[in-house]
């Protein structure tokens, strides 16, 4: 028998008002990560750019010493000749002059 059940209204339901706050958090939660994740992603980009400019810097420099090593030894060979065909650097051999 139906007459005999009385209906009481259903309460109001508290769980979607908590997911909603509970959503809420995770989103901000989320977003601050994603900020985070962002900021590191930016920041390792723009390691790998100093490093590739560093490196670039080395290559050339490496470049440049080898050059300049090279100069070097010529003008070493140039001096050692102009030193051996002056007379003001030949070496003297008192000895034999006095014999």
């Amino acid at each position: 028998d139906d007459s005999s059940k009385i209906l009481y209204p259903r309460p109001k339901s508290l769980l979607p008002e908590m997911m909603n706050a509970d959503m809420d958090a995770v989103d901000a939660e989320n977003q601050v990560e994603l900020e985070e994740k962002t900021r590191l992603i930016n920041q390792v980009l723009e390691l790998q750019h100093t490093l590739e400019d560093l490196s670039a810097r080395v290559d050339a420099v490496k470049e440049e010493n080898l050059k300049l090593k090279s100069e070097n030894q010529v003008l070493g060979q140039y001096i050692e000749n102009l030193m051996s065909a002056s007379s003001v650097f030949q070496t003297t051999d008192t000895k034999s002059k006095r014999k």
